[in-house]
């Protein structure tokens, strides 16, 4: 089951440069039976792996812009830091229920941008690329409250406000996301503990693919590539708010008991 997994998840990877870590903590904790720690924990190494392996694939096929790359990380590198910073400040693990939440809404509308073809600008990050940064920073902030579903929405800023062709997005995005992951990684104290056998599992089947991923993003034509891309992150925002209540639901129900239990 858990190559089966690992497999599943690293083709959506490998294609879309979305879903490592949106999809492989649900899975993780409601089919493999994982504690949260981790599963988050286990899904950030996982994650971070398949895009190591990914991202040369776009790299030596120029799959990737590298001036909307810089732009994007001019942003996104500082935000990430405060995030960090906010998250220990105030002495919580990340995760939150609500960002979550509000996370997910906001990827699954972006995402549902790509099939209204009206709501689509593909000139404006050429003619307005002062603004990447800026609207990478909010992305960076949130990565350093939780690091899942945030990259998919440079993904979709990209591939509906830039003139880039689909892979370039999804190689650029690719690469993003990569250098976020170490720049958190760095900087995170921890991220639960890693269940190593279950890791290896996953990366059995995630290795080859995330390898099969990137070989069918080559041949795929491009809009039916946009399209795959549009609905893995419709349903990744979906699972984030599902997720996400699913948490808080629990939070409000531990919170209440407490309290019975207090006052008796």
């Amino acid at each position: 089951m858990n190559f089966f997994i690992g497999f599943l998840i690293a083709i959506a990877v490998g294609l879309t440069g979305i879903g490592g870590g949106s999809f492989t903590v649900p899975a993780l904790v409601l089919i493999v039976g994982l504690t949260a720690g981790e599963a988050v924990g286990t899904a950030f190494v996982f994650a971070g792996v398949l895009r190591l392996i990914a991202a040369p694939f776009y790299l030596l096929g120029k799959r990737f812009h590298g001036r909307y790359l810089w732009l994007l990380l001019l942003g996104a590198i500082p935000g990430l830091l405060l995030g960090t910073f906010v998250l220990r400040l105030i002495g919580e693990e990340g995760g939150n229920p609500v960002v979550i939440i509000l996370l997910g809404i906001l990827l699954a509308a972006s995402s549902s941008v790509t099939f209204v073809p009206r709501a689509q600008n593909p000139g404006f990050a050429r003619k307005n690329s002062r603004w990447l940064p800026w609207l990478a920073l909010p992305i960076g902030v949130e990565s350093g409250f939780s690091s899942a579903g945030a990259g998919a929405l440079g993904t979709v800023l990209l591939l509906n406000y830039s003139e880039m062709t689909t892979p370039e997005v999804v190689g650029t995005d690719l690469i993003f996301g990569l250098v976020l992951a170490v720049i958190g990684g760095a900087f995170h104290w921890k991220f639960g503990a890693i269940n190593s056998a279950v890791l290896l599992q996953l990366l059995a089947g995630g290795v080859p693919g995330v390898i099969l991923g990137c070989a069918l993003a080559r041949h795929l034509p491009a809009r039916k590539l946009k399209l795959v891309i549009a609905m893995i992150a419709i349903f990744a925002g979906v699972q984030l708010v599902w997720n996400g209540t699913r948490t808080l639901l629990a939070n409000r129900a531990a919170a209440a008991v407490r309290v019975a239990f207090h006052h008796r």
